[in-house]
């Protein structure tokens, strides 16, 4: 699936608000969304892939934002933000 084809609330709990923080975290949901088969499904993948996020090391923030990190403590809010915007989603999810 494409972003295109979440709605609206979706994309602006995920995609808009990755974007508020940094465009390279927006690329991640982008690419996520190609291996999804839904909106369900990219929900889900969307929380397991912000866990794995908040485990990366400095090398890691490092590769992601291709050698320009954020203090990983902004990155954590960032991502934090997202999995509430997740959590308020109202379309049975």
């Amino acid at each position: 699936m494409d972003t295109d084809d979440l709605s609206d609330k979706t994309y602006t709990a995920i995609i808009a608000e990755a974007e508020k923080f940094n465009h390279d975290l927006t690329l991640q949901f982008g690419l996520l969304s190609g291996l999804c088969e839904d909106e369900k499904d990219f929900i889900s993948k969307s929380k397991q892939l912000i866990g794995e996020m908040l485990q990366f090391d400095e090398a890691g923030l490092d590769d992601m934002f291709f050698g320009n990190p954020p203090l990983a403590n902004d990155f954590h809010i960032a991502l934090n933000k997202i999995l509430e915007n997740i959590s308020k989603l109202k379309n049975g999810y």
